[in-house]
């Protein structure tokens, strides 16, 4: 009898197997290759200070707007003579640093404000809705520049707007699954037992709702790399000297005809890794939700 109980759970555990693997093989080529440069850029700018590049903020105002593969400067130099790979890597430490914090700013707030509204339906759903509506109602890129001029360009105020506003999103896919997941009979069996409603929220429907809303995190990334982008090109973002994407594209804008690669190179850093953040969110929600990703 022993070896027929076996047999079917080896079985089991054998198609469990093979439908990782072929999960992790639906991934493709092209998501490898973003996760790479995704690692790439990051370790780049955790270790910049330990690794061989030169002072982002050192001046020669004898080799302003050097060419790209010169030597010592391999994507040449800006227009006071700065290091433009210097510079690339220590303004990946500004974007990385605000797209690894303002998202899990955003999930948490989404998770819990779309949780509630979603299970508890009613009247705390109206006033969630409304209070995203009153979100939604006012450009958002103004109100992040508002905020910041009133309370300081600072690191931690930009994360914190960016948290704040990009909160809409998760808590409209966690809002939708909880409503998806609130009425299935794990939940109802919870709620016959005498479970409260915070264990049910936390222990039932969180393991459910967190997966596509992770996914969705990683997309948002990218959106908060963008805004900062915008911010610091319109000289809203952080202060000098703090070298950053957006800023170095400000600061080539001008002679583009002459030197375009003062505006190219840094745009083409932001372009990848915010494609990468994409690329990989992208994958990632088509697994968790098979059905969206066959739309």
């Amino acid at each position: 009898m022993s070896k027929t109980a076996v047999a079917p759970l080896t079985k089991q555990n054998g198609a469990a197997s093979t439908d990782e693997k072929r999960n992790w093989s639906r991934l493709g080529i092209v998501f490898w290759i973003a996760v790479s440069w995704v690692c790439i850029i990051t370790f780049s700018a955790a270790f910049a200070d330990f690794l061989p590049f030169q002072d982002p903020l050192k001046t020669n105002l004898r080799n302003t707007f050097g060419k790209m593969f010169t030597e010592g400067h391999i994507l040449g130099t800006d227009p006071v003579g700065r290091d433009m790979l210097g510079r690339i890597v220590y303004g990946a430490q500004v974007s990385l640093k605000i797209a690894y914090t303002a998202p899990l700013i955003s999930l948490v707030l989404g998770v819990t404000f779309g949780m509630c509204a979603g299970y508890f339906r009613g009247k705390v759903d109206g006033a969630i809705g409304i209070f995203v509506d009153a979100i939604l109602a006012f450009p958002n890129i103004v109100a992040i520049m508002a905020i910041l001029f009133f309370l300081g360009p600072t690191l931690l105020n930009m994360i914190l707007v960016l948290g704040f506003f990009g909160m809409v999103g998760d808590l409209r896919v966690a809002r939708a699954n909880t409503i998806l997941y609130a009425k299935r009979e794990f939940v109802l069996a919870a709620r016959a037992q005498g479970a409260s409603h915070l264990r049910i929220m936390f222990k039932e429907l969180l393991p459910n709702v967190i997966i596509p809303v992770l996914a969705l995190a990683v997309i948002g990334m990218s959106r908060v790399i963008v805004i900062e982008g915008i911010l610091s090109f319109l000289g809203v973002g952080l202060p000098p000297p703090n070298p950053t994407w957006g800023k170095m594209i400000s600061e080539g804008y001008s002679e583009m005809g002459y030197a375009p690669h003062v505006t190219f190179v840094p745009a083409a850093a932001m372009f990848f890794t915010i494609l990468s953040f994409n690329l990989i969110g992208d994958r990632l929600r088509t697994l968790t939700n098979a059905k969206t990703g066959q739309l």
